[in-house]
């Protein structure tokens, strides 16, 4: 579990506005610390069961507020995704460079097709 001082921290380092404590945002960055910590804490313990089910519920919880966050606010979910250097933020950049491969084959396939047709007339 984070010590004060950790999740004062973190608390700092990732509101919304002066007095947030409660924002997804700041939800998701202590569960993340939480989990690295009992992640952490399973490498040196590996028949620690309940810790494993405790860290299960963590991921859980985490998920379903990136889930909400995405919902309520991608811009916002894209960056603290990073931030966090989260697997998601890798997985949603390779995305993103593909749809950008696709839209520039796609346009050089359709002014391949305009430059012939204008040279018959």
């Amino acid at each position: 579990m984070l010590d004060k001082k950790a999740k004062e921290k973190i608390i700092k380092k990732f509101r919304t506005h002066d007095s947030d404590t409660g924002s997804p945002q700041v939800q998701i960055a202590i569960l993340s610390a939480e989990i690295d910590e009992l992640v952490e804490h399973l490498k040196a313990h590996k028949h620690d069961y309940s810790s494993r089910r405790g860290l299960l519920k963590k991921v859980a919880e985490r998920r379903r507020l990136l889930k909400y966050l995405q919902k309520e606010s991608t811009d916002a979910f894209r960056e603290l995704a990073i931030k966090l250097k989260l697997k998601i933020a890798t997985k949603m950049q390779e995305e993103e460079e593909e749809k950008k491969l696709k839209e520039k084959k796609y346009e050089l396939e359709d002014e391949a097709e305009i430059e012939p047709e204008e040279t018959e007339k």
